[in-house]
């Protein structure tokens, strides 16, 4: 039975991870967060007794969180060498796009008569404030991951199937990996065409599910993914990273 306890800070209200499932996922999303903001890569080994001592918790909760991160691709658990990041290969980037294709476009041609229109019109306000910030020449990183996680989650959590909602979430953690990779690959860079790209593509998608058209929005969904799977590739770190055979075809 999982209990959850509640205490008061400067912020409003926080849940202390206070059962061992929590302490699961608290590991899951240390290592997830080590990814994203490049702490961590492809090859690079994660040692039990660090992580635990890193998070505050036991080994049990970190091998099962490493255990569940296999799972989903990220990590591998090699003999005689413990966990490492597992290293994506472009054709590997390119598979797990075509999933995403799969189950995504279903997924928003599900959700979109189920969306509330107010929770559309909140995220279209989202995104016009982006775009505002956008223009003045800024690169507002974390907002655009904040948008593109909620338009996500709002479809997954409205595609009113719920084998596909569990599906999605538990490869959210997957292509959310991908995402950030790429998000902090171009942040490096002087090129902020993706942040504009990316806007435009949301922008396209949420209006679709405003006006409640199915296909338009599966079609701009489609583009979306079409489009982000190339700077997943250029985030990948492989042995194949000088490779000019490249799989757009998702």
């Amino acid at each position: 039975m999982y209990t959850i306890s509640w205490v008061v800070d400067a912020g409003g209200f926080e849940a202390f991870m206070a059962v061992h499932g929590d302490k699961r996922e608290q590991v899951v999303a240390w290592v997830l967060d080590c990814i994203a903001s490049g702490g961590l890569g492809g090859g690079d080994r994660l040692v039990a007794q660090e992580i635990a001592s890193a998070t505050g918790v036991s080994l049990t909760p970190v091998r099962e969180a490493l255990a569940e991160l296999a799972g989903i691709g990220l990590v591998d658990l090699l003999p005689n060498r413990g966990a490492v990041i597992h290293r994506f290969s472009k054709r590997e980037i390119s598979g797990v796009c075509r999933v995403r294709k799969s189950l995504e476009c279903e997924a928003t041609r599900w959700a979109t008569s189920r969306i509330p229109i107010e929770s559309l019109q909140s995220l279209e306000r989202d995104l016009a404030k982006i775009d505002a910030k956008v223009k003045k020449g800024s690169k507002p990183i974390k907002q655009a991951r904040a948008a593109d996680t909620k338009l996500h989650e709002l479809i997954r959590n409205h595609c009113g199937n719920p084998f596909l909602e569990r599906e999605l979430q538990r490869l959210s953690r997957l292509f959310r990996s991908l995402r950030d990779a790429s998000w902090m690959k171009a942040s490096e860079g002087p090129d902020g065409n993706r942040l504009r790209e990316e806007l435009e593509e949301h922008r396209a998608i949420v209006r679709a599910l405003l006006q409640r058209d199915a296909t338009q929005a599966r079609a701009a969904m489609s583009q979306h993914i079409r489009a982000s799977v190339q700077y997943w590739l250029r985030a990948a770190r492989s042995e194949h990273a000088h490779s000019s055979s490249i799989d757009s075809s998702v």
